[in-house]
Parts: C-alpha cells; structure tokens; sequence
C-alpha cells in the first residue's frame, strides 16, 4: 500500500494494542469514549446530502456510512462489555462490517439518528466503565474470528482508538475539501 493511500486509511496510525493497562491509560480512554459523540456532533455538522456521500478515500466509505458504522460497531462493544462483565469468558458473535456498512439503513437513515444513538450508548458505557474495579477490567471475552480473549481494557484501547480512527476520517476529509 502506498503511503498516501496508508495516510487516508490510517489517518492515526495503524491500531496497536498496548501492553497492559494502568489507571491513567483507562482514564484517558474513557475520555475519548466520552468525548466521541460531541466529536461526531462537530464533524457532520452543516454537512448537506452530497458531502455525507463523499468518500474519505478512493474505495472508503463515505461519512454517513462511517457515522452508521460506528454506532454499529460501537452497539456491538457494549454488548460485549455488558456480555464479559456477567459472563465467564463469553465467545462473542463476529459480524460483517462491510456488509452492514452496505445495508439500505445506512443510505436512508439520517446520520442524527446514529449519532443520538452514540450519545446514548456512550454515556451508558462510560457510566459502567468508571465503576470497574481492577478485577473488571481483567474479565475477558472469546472472539472467535481472532481465535482468543479479550480482557475488557484491551477492547477499551481498540474501541477508543477506533472512536478517533473515524473522526479523521471525516475531519480530514472536511479539511481537503475545504467544508
């Protein structure tokens, strides 16, 4: 992949989970969890139609299909911290993101809608988050498509970095595009 094509997909870098989790890690991740849906707020405001279509790259999504993703994607870690939190190591359901990122929802349900759903989930979820005691964080979820657990902080790193992944995605494209 060339460096420019590198630069749009992974605006921030590619993920790479960190190797143990301290208080202030949680913390700072948690913010970002937080701070997610006023992000999204600020990133699609004043954006008409033809700019939420827009591509943030050549063969990416546009924005109303990244903004959908991540209420889906987003609905799906709740699931799995409420599932890991009253279960001993579930195995959680994989999904297509493709696929879903593709459903007739995503072209004809307002980008709002999704964003009224990430306020929710989020403040549910930062709620539960910020109770866990060190044990919490520890308890583990199977997934199977990765063939292994995942405790609670590791998905916690992936879904915090991934809360910023998109919002450059749609920021940067704003930016190009001079929006």
């Amino acid at each position: 992949m060339d460096n420019k094509l590198e630069q749009l997909q992974y605006p921030i870098g590619r993920y790479e989970p960190p190797v143990a989790m301290t208080p202030e890690l949680a913390k700072e991740w948690i913010a970002v969890l937080g701070a997610l849906p006023s992000w999204m707020d600020i990133c699609i405001e004043n954006m008409d139609e033809e700019q939420l279509r827009a591509p943030y790259r050549e063969g990416g999504w546009n924005t109303q299909q990244v903004v959908h993703h991540l209420a889906d994607s987003h609905m799906n870690a709740y699931v799995r911290l409420k599932l890991a939190l009253t279960e001993d190591n579930p195995i959680v359901k994989p999904y297509n993101e493709q696929a879903w990122a593709t459903l007739p929802d995503t072209e004809i349900v307002p980008v709002n809608i999704s964003v009224t759903m990430l306020h929710a989930m989020h403040r549910r979820m930062v709620a539960l988050l910020q109770t866990l005691s060190n044990t919490d964080w520890e308890r583990t979820y199977f997934h199977p498509e990765h063939k292994r657990k995942f405790p609670i902080w590791e998905m916690i790193a992936m879904y915090a970095w991934h809360s910023r992944h998109h919002t450059e995605h749609i920021r940067r494209l704003r930016e190009r595009m001079g929006w």
